[in-house]
């Protein structure tokens, strides 16, 4: 338990001590009236003035103490808000009468306090804040980590993000932007005139992609649900019912493998636009980029570790002419399975014999290709083997009209003019359960209330998910998926899990 710390105790002490004296060291009321940010910008003239000081300006800023430097008659603090950092000045003589001498050793590094008083500048050259007033809100009974050291262990920043936010400012700028990616998907496709829409997150079929579930329980119907794999068949519904442009920022869930681009739980957004096809859906997403990088002022040229991605270099390619252009695999065996499971075979690939031709090219790109796709590429003409919602192809019935965007590597966004003929939907539903049979435990399973739906007439439209988290790694340069998830999926520690089994069910 964190109370049974002896540097924790002394900081409880200290709590007591500030009561004792008429302090509460948990406040519920602040007179903060500006931030960091704005009190440096609208200061910024201070060095100009011939004393270097505002003693007719007044402000209150609060935030958590990162740096605290005690000198007997006066003291120099460093506060953190959202916005930024702050030196605040406190001098015995500038607060009311033995209050200094009282305070100064009972606060320190990680309470978070308000401090009013004017600006200005130290003969170092620096804006600060000379108080006249000073609160505690909250005393921290947690020490934190060294400064100059921080928080080196990366399980533990993601166990206790807190943590990891309060002591590293790098981190919280990713999630910030995060935060605008997301807000600027959502104003780009309202701006086309996508309506946002809401689907179930249980689901009476796992269906939408071909992955493993996770089961619940329904109590009150007494039946299992399945989280979320995606919202895909329920937008299409909503196309069939008459919406023709609509779009869903989604949490999906994967019960799965966790690597540095796979969490369980999982962002992203999909969306589905009648009278379209997925040669539209192309022209759109590059339109997308174009904007985030507007908005989000990023230079064409993105470092991702020691790549350099040109986002002003699309392309397209199609996924069995990679499999021997980019993956050197011998153009010879691509139409022979036989030969192609030998091939996997002698570079070490588990691979099952029961893999139709289309899903072992899919084996091949996933083993060959994908990891050599570094600037933006639209892989096309999936097979329909491993395409189960896609429309086929007028020219070639043996693909379909679909692509995945990679960037770095990673598979970032899948697209497809929709399959809307109810009758190849039906077949390719029973050809899924087919492969499950064979062994597939992420082939789709049959709906036939979708296929239900699709025979009342859907119109041509093309659909397309981009995966959020993956967009922000690319966006940010994180190399992990943990690094761009608040929460990311742990493994419970020793004693979590004899919390949990001690917990009455």
């Amino acid at each position: 338990m964190v109370f049974d710390n002896q540097f924790v105790q002394l900081r409880i002490e200290k709590a007591k001590k500030l009561r004792e004296l008429g302090h509460n060291p948990y406040s519920n009321f602040s007179k903060r009236n500006t931030t960091v940010e704005k009190f440096l910008s609208v200061n910024d003239d201070i060095a100009q003035l011939e004393d270097r000081r505002a003693e007719n300006r007044h402000y209150c800023v609060a935030g958590r103490i990162k740096f605290y430097r005690l000198m007997g008659k006066a003291s120099f603090l460093k506060i953190e808000d959202e916005s930024g950092l702050l030196q605040i000045y406190l001098a015995r003589d500038a607060l009311p009468e033995g209050f200094y001498n009282e305070i100064k050793k009972l606060i320190e590094v990680g309470d978070i306090i308000e401090v009013c008083g004017f600006p200005f500048v130290t003969n170092k050259g620096e804006l600060s804040l000379h108080v006249n007033h000073l609160t505690i809100l909250t005393k921290a009974l947690s020490p934190l980590p060294e400064k100059y050291h921080g928080i080196t262990d990366k399980e533990l920043r993601y166990r206790q993000r807190y943590l990891d936010l309060i002591m590293n400012a790098d981190v919280k700028k990713t999630f910030q932007t995060r935060s605008k990616v997301i807000s600027l998907i959502r104003r780009f496709f309202e701006d086309k005139g996508f309506l946002e829409v809401e689907t179930p997150m249980m689901h009476p079929i796992a269906g939408g992609a071909n992955a493993k579930p996770f089961v619940t329980h329904h109590n009150a119907l007494g039946v299992d649900r399945y989280l979320r794999i995606a919202p895909e068949l329920y937008l299409k519904r909503l196309i069939v019912g008459g919406f023709e442009a609509v779009f869903e920022i989604n949490r999906n869930f994967r019960n799965e493998g966790m690597d540095a681009t796979h969490n369980p739980e999982f962002t992203s957004i999909e969306f589905y636009w009648a009278y379209k096809t997925y040669r539209d859906l192309i022209a759109l997403t590059k339109e997308l980029f174009e904007y985030l990088f507007d908005h989000l002022k990023l230079p064409k040229l993105l470092p991702y570790g020691d790549l350099e991605i040109n986002f002003d270099n699309f392309s397209e390619l199609g996924l069995v002419e990679s499999l021997h252009t980019i993956g050197g695999v011998p153009q010879e065996i691509l139409q022979n399975p036989e030969a192609i499971i030998a091939y996997l075979q002698t570079h070490h690939v588990l691979v099952n014999d029961h893999l139709n031709l289309g899903q072992l090219h899919g084996k091949l790109f996933d083993e060959f290709v994908e990891a050599k796709l570094i600037d933006p590429t639209f892989v096309t003409d999936y097979p329909v083997e491993i395409s189960p919602l896609a429309r086929r192809s007028d020219e070639n019935l043996a693909v379909t009209e679909r692509f995945e965007l990679f960037i770095a590597g990673k598979e970032i966004a899948n697209a497809f003019s929709e399959l809307n003929d109810p009758l190849d939907q039906y077949e390719r539903f029973k050809g899924q359960l087919d492969a499950k049979d064979a062994g597939d435990d992420e082939a789709h399973e049959m709906d036939e209330d979708f296929v239900t739906a699709l025979s009342y007439g859907m119109a041509p439209t093309a659909g397309q998910g981009i995966g959020i988290d993956r967009l922000v790694m690319m966006l940010t340069n994180e190399h992990s998926i943990r690094d761009v998830l608040l929460f990311p999926a742990m493994k419970p520690l020793s004693n979590e899990i004899k919390d949990e089994e001690s917990t009455p069910k």
